[in-house]
């Protein structure tokens, strides 16, 4: 297993969509926040009435800012590389020579999704360290405890981000299709928006924990959140079996 593991890092660190992706959604994220900034700053009343909370010059304003853009930036960033890590396989042809090696297809599987969380978790810490730069840089002064405590929760909004893109997998396996996959992608955010609009709360596992992140962890329970734990075990049963149970002649 470690030897499957270390292939599919090596996939990932050495392909350009590992790189551009870490960069959209660290450096993507940051020169949002910081473009908001410099727009309230200036004056800007338009930015400053859509901003809301992210509209004030401090560092509630800049962890408000920082929650929205992660909600989305993380979920839409880690699905396009789940949808190449699987993906690619189907496209590219090289899902044959798989059939070849020791190594079961339910454990390549698994392979590919363990080097994915673990990326996908280095990235949330990286944008949450980049997002504490960026205040101390404004000059937004030394984090209180209650600063400390939001970058705590933005760190783990993107880790339970990263379990919420996991049926990205498994629809890049069904379809057998990279755009498919990516579509996938565009659909849970999209899914997340619209239960965060129709009022569906906690009780919506794609938008829980950003809900639970901007509220201070006061809008969402604990079981509303093991909800939304749920949704990665079950995808990643769901992955592993459907490549379990892959053909060659389909």
């Amino acid at each position: 297993m470690r030897a499957v593991i270390r292939v599919e890092g090596v996939k990932l660190t050495r392909s350009p969509v590992g790189v551009i992706a870490t960069l959209a959604v660290v450096v993507g994220a940051l020169a949002l926040l910081s473009g908001i900034t410099a727009g309230v700053a200036g004056g800007n009343p338009e930015l400053i009435a859509k901003a809301g909370p992210a509209g004030s010059l401090d560092w509630n304003g800049l962890m408000a800012g920082a929650t929205q853009i992660t909600a989305v930036v993380s979920i839409l960033g880690f699905g396009i590389v789940l949808s190449w890590m699987f993906g690619r396989e189907f496209v590219e042809g090289t899902i044959t020579g798989l059939f070849a090696l020791p190594a079961s297809r339910a454990k390549i599987a698994l392979a590919k999704l363990t080097v994915y969380t673990l990326w996908a978790i280095i990235v949330s810490a990286a944008l949450a360290l980049g997002v504490l730069a960026l205040g101390l840089a404004f000059s937004y002064g030394l984090p209180s405890a209650e600063v400390w405590a939001a970058l705590g929760r933005l760190f783990v909004l993107g880790v339970l981000s990263t379990g919420l893109a996991i049926p990205v997998a498994w629809f890049a396996t069904l379809t057998r299709s990279l755009l498919a996959a990516v579509g996938g992608t565009i659909a849970l955010v999209v899914v997340a928006q619209v239960g965060a609009l129709a009022g569906a709360g906690g009780w919506m596992p794609f938008a829980a924990p950003a809900l639970w992140a901007m509220s201070n962890g006061t809008a969402v329970t604990a079981g509303q959140l093991g909800v939304t734990l749920a949704v990665p075990l079950v995808f990643v049963v769901l992955s592993c079996t459907a490549w379990s149970r892959l053909q060659l002649d389909r």
